[in-house]
């Protein structure tokens, strides 16, 4: 069902691997939109909007939050994907879907986690975002999941080491033959670094720990301060800081589209396996304002990230999730009726995957609740 003209290397639905399940197609759905709907209609998705994207819940009303960074992630993607004749539903499908399996408390928690379950096979989100859409999701009743495509699924792993990547059937296989996923997924990942790093800008000013002295130090911010002043001396700092930023994002993004049809013309695929088998990837910036990107990233994990009120509240955080896995860990009861039945019969690592699973699946808000009944 799709309606614009796809380039013969883009992902087409006619030319999918298809579902773990096999299902009837829909009447009036393409297959990468009925990806996208079941992402938007899951709990886990439902749940980002009170997960942390930099600031906890509790921090403020208006900074980011998993589902807001998400949204952003998709729109920035699908204007590349459409102005590159690549499929916008599928884009927009792995966008949503990236975070889906990510902790409480932003990075911190995600870490915690990782060190909690040191032990028992680690912890990393991308894996639980597609462990969320290929088993814990339970709405259907003919299978698991939502049952996605591999496409959709391709794309939300976005990394994997070669011992889980066996361990994960067709979708681990690229990782093991050394190949890249689709220009749709490709995309998705650079969408998503580019709207972290802008709108973390957005709320480290808000939150008064970023100063327009500090971030005029960077020059993608710069370049932009200096037309916008000249134009508007007299706006005042919130819509500076606003107007700067599209205008950076707008100049990312103008800079990938032109790049990576570059990109493409010199590599010529025709199909998208002629993608995937490319030896590297084909979305990129210019070298110019790539390294402006990353000089950006590395000013907020040392400005921002680093900042000691973060890091009070990294701490406390910390805490709070070691104090839940210690618990469970102690006693299972402890849990919902659902997560305690599903460790029976398990050994000391399956036990430790499923409170994994429930700890990784709580807002910020409902955790904190959480650790004050337990400790109570």
């Amino acid at each position: 069902m799709q309606t614009v003209s796809l380039a013969s290397y883009a992902a087409d639905e006619a030319l999918s691997r298809g579902r773990r399940y096999e299902e009837p197609r829909a009447s009036y759905r393409s297959e990468f939109h009925r990806d996208r709907d079941r992402i938007i209609h899951s709990t886990g998705f439902r749940r980002l909007v009170y997960k942390t994207q930099v600031f906890v819940n509790h921090e403020g009303d208006l900074y980011r939050t998993r589902m807001t960074h998400s949204l952003e992630v998709a729109q920035i993607a699908r204007t590349i994907a459409v102005a590159l004749q690549l499929s916008e539903p599928l884009t927009e499908a792995i966008c949503l879907a990236h975070d889906i399996g990510h902790t409480p408390f932003g990075h911190a928690g995600q870490d915690t986690l990782n060190t909690c379950m040191r032990d028992y096979g680690g912890f990393e989100h991308n894996l639980q975002s597609l462990r969320v859409v290929d088993e814990l999701e339970s709405k259907y009743a003919d299978f698991p999941g939502l049952n996605l495509t591999f496409e959709t699924r391709e794309g939300i792993l976005k990394h994997c080491s070669a011992h889980d990547a066996k361990l994960l059937g067709d979708v681990g296989e690229r990782f093991l033959q050394r190949q890249h996923p689709s220009l749709e997924a490709q995309i998705a990942n650079l969408a998503d670094a580019i709207a972290y790093n802008n709108h973390d800008v957005d709320d480290g000013f808000r939150a008064g720990l970023l100063s327009l002295e500090q971030l005029r130090e960077q020059s993608l911010f710069e370049t932009q301060y200096i037309e916008v002043h000249e134009r508007y001396p007299n706006l005042e700092d919130r819509r500076l800081i606003y107007e700067i930023i599209r205008r950076m994002i707008n100049t990312v993004v103008t800079d990938l589209i032109d790049n990576t049809r570059r990109a493409i013309d010199a590599a010529a695929p025709q199909s998208i396996d002629d993608v995937r088998k490319a030896g590297k990837t084909l979305v990129i910036m210019s070298a110019e304002v790539h390294e402006q990107h990353v000089s950006l990233k590395r000013f907020l994990n040392e400005y921002l990230y680093r900042h000691e009120q973060k890091l009070a509240m990294t701490r406390r955080v910390q805490a709070i999730v070691s104090d839940l896995f210690a618990a469970y860990m102690e006693d299972v009861q402890r849990m919902p009726l659902q997560f305690s039945q599903a460790t029976t019969r398990k050994d000391e690592s399956g036990r430790a995957r499923v409170i994994a699973d429930y700890i990784a699946g709580m807002t910020d808000r409902y955790a904190i609740a959480e650790h004050e009944r337990i400790m109570a």
